[in-house]
């Protein structure tokens, strides 16, 4: 399993939200590029990248923050926030950003999806973010009855592999991640399941690792220092061990 340590980047600061509340935001570097080094020199593989102020307003305004992060660091990037249109996405692949996350445009135009695929294969990701199974856009701020199951069967069929599903409920509030949503999600979808929201202790991290994910975001236990990325990293390679 990866560990994906997040930074999300908002007035070109990496901050931490509460729920994605834009009124419950803490400031943990000024410059996001030492959380990215400081999650590199730990070990990281990849780093998760969001654009919050992109994720919101649909303008990518921090693109030099996360130029500079890919100068900084030779890992793997994954980048998600504000990616609306086609140009959009090739920017961000310029960049020299992995793997590119399609959130918000998704759920509103989801063609853009299918020609992402078309021309970046297993780079893209959609990013499912969740209230009671029901999908939120534009930053969290705009709630959709539109089911996050369905709608990872539906792209998976399209050939997206890689999803990262997010509880929203549970994000940067550090009570544990929602297993039981994240399983029936795992079961249902033939894709690459990546957990994200409510890591708070490293028994979580193997709660996540139990399910058969391959992948966990960590964000708000990293800065608050209840998860040591090093303890982390060694708790999701046991499972490649054991395999």
């Amino acid at each position: 399993m990866i560990v994906y340590p997040a930074i999300d980047i908002r007035g070109g600061q990496a901050v931490r939200l509460v729920e994605g509340d834009y009124n419950q935001e803490t400031v943990f570097d000024a410059d996001p590029v030492d959380a990215a080094k400081r999650w590199h020199e730990a070990g990281a593989t990849w780093i998760h990248i969001v654009d919050l102020d992109g994720a919101r307003d649909g303008i990518r305004t921090n693109s030099a923050a996360i130029s500079r992060i890919c100068e900084a660091v030779p890992i793997k990037l994954e980048l998600g926030g504000g990616l609306r249109t086609m140009e959009d996405i090739h920017a961000v692949a310029d960049l020299g950003i992995e793997r590119m996350i399609i959130g918000s445009a998704a759920i509103s135009n989801p063609s853009l999806v299918s020609e992402a695929v078309r021309i970046y294969g297993e780079r893209i990701a959609v990013g499912l973010d969740a209230r009671n199974g029901k999908l939120a856009t534009r930053g969290w701020t705009d709630q959709t009855d539109v089911d996050a199951i369905a709608t990872a069967q539906r792209f998976a069929t399209e050939g997206v592999q890689h999803f990262i599903f997010t509880d929203i409920q549970r994000d940067g509030k550090l009570e544990g991640p929602n297993i039981e949503a994240l399983q029936a999600m795992i079961d249902a979808v033939p894709a690459n399941i990546i957990a994200s929201g409510g890591i708070g202790t490293i028994q979580d991290v193997e709660s996540v690792r139990s399910t058969g994910a391959p992948g966990v975001i960590i964000g708000a236990a990293l800065y608050r220092g209840t998860v040591d990325l090093q303890d982390a990293l060694r708790t999701a390679s046991r499972q490649e061990i054991n395999q």
